[in-house]
């Protein structure tokens, strides 16, 4: 499915095809980007009995030493059952600081942009799968990968994780959903 525009709007009906698409497929992991919890809360009032990994932004991501996540609720949401991964992003992180200073190509960075031909929310949804992957709480199993451009979810994928290590063993099996225009 195809949302008109990208954004948060695209939340509740992006997690809904992403549950139903997890239910004919038999997969029981779900991946999605949730900065302060938000959709990481939705996420529980839809995905019943799934195994919810929530990614947020690495500490000092917005502000030097603070993390974007409240302990409140993150504490909150991993007594609930979901695993919270904070961690940089695995499609920048140092890259985008040298990239900043010198000048030149970085394959990371432009691994990322190609993603971003897709949306934003493509981009997002597979590295947070590897930032999942990474971070030791996936089984490598097929998951359903979700993110959104800004605020919310807009992006769902169905695929293959990979370790960062092991980028190109990913395999993005299906766009459930993803925004026209982005």
């Amino acid at each position: 499915m195809n949302f008109e525009q990208a954004g948060r709007e695209n939340t509740e009906k992006c997690l809904e095809l992403a549950f139903k698409r997890s239910q004919e497929l038999g997969i029981d992991e779900i991946v999605l980007a949730s900065t302060t919890g938000r959709t990481a809360y939705k996420a529980l009032e839809i995905f019943s009995d799934l195994k919810i990994v929530s990614v947020t932004y690495h500490g000092g991501f917005k502000e030097p030493f603070k993390n974007a996540m409240s302990d409140e609720t993150r504490n909150d949401l991993e007594s609930k059952g979901v695993r919270i991964v904070s961690a940089t992003h695995a499609l920048s992180g140092v890259e985008r600081s040298i990239a900043r200073k010198y000048t030149g190509s970085y394959p990371v960075l432009l691994i990322a942009d190609t993603l971003r031909l897709f949306g934003q929310g493509t981009k997002v949804a597979v590295e947070i799968s590897i930032m999942a992957a990474d971070s030791g709480k996936l089984s490598g199993k097929d998951i359903i990968a979700i993110g959104g451009t800004g605020r919310g979810s807009d992006s769902a994928l169905v695929l293959k994780p990979a370790n960062q290590s092991d980028l190109f063993d990913m395999k993005i099996r299906e766009i459930i959903c993803k925004p026209s225009n982005f």
